[in-house]
């Protein structure tokens, strides 16, 4: 039992005294659940919960179905794990709604990871900026099947227009897990900077979401 663990070692009292950067991954859940299942104290239960999800990200990537075909998470624990993500969604959007967030290009590759690593098919998303990199609205534009969306570029423009954007950021997923883009990502990625140059907004970046890395073209000089 963990309350007969000594102090130190338990994660509470851990975060109580070190705080969170100080806790691994199963601790952290740990304090989150509280308590373990399955004649499992708490710590353990959580180890094997990342080792069947592959890990906290692959965790926080599960949707709902997924989540409660784990052994010990039922519907209330679920709804945790969805409330951290959902949170995490805010924070980083309303860092990068402040501008903050684009001096930090890793934190924009959060944002987009956590909005679309967990779509079961292929989404094409939009980040809308202003003139001084802000965000102005986040949008699933295109949906597909498990490896193919259709992408059409007068949308975009449409979308650009209606929220008289300045710079754009592209993203979508590879539900595959494999984020090397391809070359029909190349092409639409083409076809869209040259929709875009014609009514003078900028194409910042397109970010291909895998399972655990996310390939930008901006970083490939391919922008």
């Amino acid at each position: 039992m963990i309350k007969e663990w000594q102090a130190h070692e338990r994660p509470r009292e851990k975060l109580a005294t070190f705080g969170s950067a100080s806790l691994t991954d199963a601790e952290l859940l740990a304090v989150l659940f509280g308590t373990g299942t399955g004649g499992k104290d708490v710590l353990t239960w959580s180890r094997s919960v990342l080792q069947t999800a592959n890990g906290l990200g692959g965790l926080l990537a599960l949707s709902q179905e997924r989540l409660l075909e784990i052994p010990g998470i039922g519907l209330a624990r679920s709804m945790q794990v969805q409330a951290i993500l959902e949170v995490t969604r805010r924070y980083l959007a309303s860092t990068l709604r402040s501008g903050e967030g684009f001096t930090r290009p890793e934190m924009v590759k959060d944002y987009l990871a956590a909005q679309l690593r967990h779509q079961d098919r292929e989404v094409f998303a939009l980040l809308l900026l202003d003139s001084q990199h802000r965000l102005l609205h986040y949008c699933e534009l295109f949906y597909g099947t498990i490896n193919a969306a259709p992408v059409y570029p007068r949308e975009i423009i449409k979308l650009v227009m209606r929220h008289n954007a300045a710079a754009v950021i592209l993203a979508h997923n590879h539900p595959s897990g494999v984020a090397e883009p391809s070359q029909a990502d190349q092409r639409v990625t083409t076809r869209i900077k040259e929709a875009l140059t014609t009514i003078d907004v900028a194409l910042l970046d397109h970010f291909v979401i895998g399972a655990g890395e996310t390939v930008s073209f901006a970083e490939r000089g391919w922008l």
